[in-house]
């Protein structure tokens, strides 16, 4: 299904795909640093990369996090980084108004977990003719997200991907039930496991959402020992200094390594 994605690159290497980069669009030159770097990385590796950065982020913990640089800026920026660098896009949408506006420039809507089952966001985004990865909400039981995707068919848009990110554990944890990826697969659309929003810690004293990304090495490998489609991974070149989600971001410099020992788990499994 990925392969009819506009300038979406090594469909034949049997890979898993890749959506990855920051959380949101901070500046132009960030985005395009950490593009021209998973580009690279995912060219040499031959893995099908599909850049990701939110133009906004609507659902912060507190009124004074970082939610943007202006939608039209943000997605501007986007938009360059596909047009000059060849790569497909996917960002967020948050209401029904903001599913066209986004079709304009990027090539996936992705709708937030939290928004998983908002029918007249699910349409909106279903009629703009765009693919749409639909994230598990941390409330929902894998099975029912058969129901978020035949929203998007009945509006006239069989180009779905799913989305595994957690399950709330408590009040300030997640777990991934791996289960639910084949019961996702059986819908027949591409299932994407998020590695980096599956280790937040939420909820947190602070206001600032906590994460473990030292468990990102872990949650991906055994993503992929599944037998998941895709991998979703926010990274920054410097986490720390990240304008949002920056606690559970793995550190660009890392990507390599980490899809290295992927692949090569990947052909051991469809060899077995």
């Amino acid at each position: 299904m990925i392969e009819k994605l506009p300038f979406i690159k090594n469909i034949e290497s049997n890979n898993f795909f890749l959506l990855a980069g920051p959380c949101v669009v901070e500046n132009e030159d960030l985005v395009f640093e950490v593009a021209e770097k998973v580009i690279s990385i995912t060219n040499k590796l031959q893995i099908p990369y599909i850049f990701k950065a939110s133009y906004r982020k609507a659902n912060r913990s507190r009124k004074d996090s970082f939610t943007g640089i202006g939608d039209k800026q943000a997605l501007e920026i986007l938009a360059k980084v596909k047009n000059q660098l060849n790569v497909p896009i996917v960002t967020d949408i948050h209401t029904a108004e903001e599913a066209q506006m986004a079709a304009d420039y990027v090539d996936i809507l992705q709708i937030p977990a939290f928004l998983c089952r908002q029918t007249d966001l699910l349409e909106a985004a279903a009629k703009t003719g765009k693919f749409v990865n639909i994230k598990k909400g941390q409330f929902l039981a894998a099975e029912a997200m058969k129901f978020a995707a035949q929203k998007v068919i009945d509006s006239g848009n069989n180009n779905v991907m799913l989305t595994e990110r957690g399950t709330t554990f408590g009040y300030q944890d997640l777990l991934i039930d791996y289960r639910g990826i084949p019961e996702m697969q059986k819908t027949g659309f591409p299932v994407i496991l998020d590695i980096t929003h599956s280790l937040q810690q939420p909820n947190q004293s602070s206001g600032v959402t906590g994460g473990r990304p030292d468990l990102i090495e872990t949650v991906a490998k055994a993503g992929i020992a599944v037998g998941v489609d895709g991998l979703f991974i926010e990274t920054h070149p410097e986490p720390s200094k990240a304008l949002s989600d920056g606690a559970n971001m793995l550190n660009l410099d890392y990507l390599e390594d980490l899809l290295t020992k992927l692949i090569k788990i990947r052909k051991t499994i469809i060899n077995l």
